[in-house]
């Protein structure tokens, strides 16, 4: 996992560099890579951080 992705935490406001669609999505959870993000044009997404570096937007 990148290191911005390690020091992602619940209420931060993050944007998936590849689908901009989604628009902005707020951290719900970071477990072992595993990111939960609810985006909010695209609903709960569970992110592999070891494959997606998310982009921050603002911290909680």
């Amino acid at each position: 996992m990148n290191e911005l992705n390690a020091l992602l935490s619940p209420g931060m406001i993050v944007r998936h560099p590849t689908q901009p669609d989604w628009g902005e999505g707020q951290v719900q959870s970071n477990i072992d890579g595993r990111i939960t993000v609810n985006f909010r044009d695209e609903g709960k997404v569970v992110i592999d951080g070891n494959h997606v570096e998310l982009i921050l937007v603002q911290a909680g």
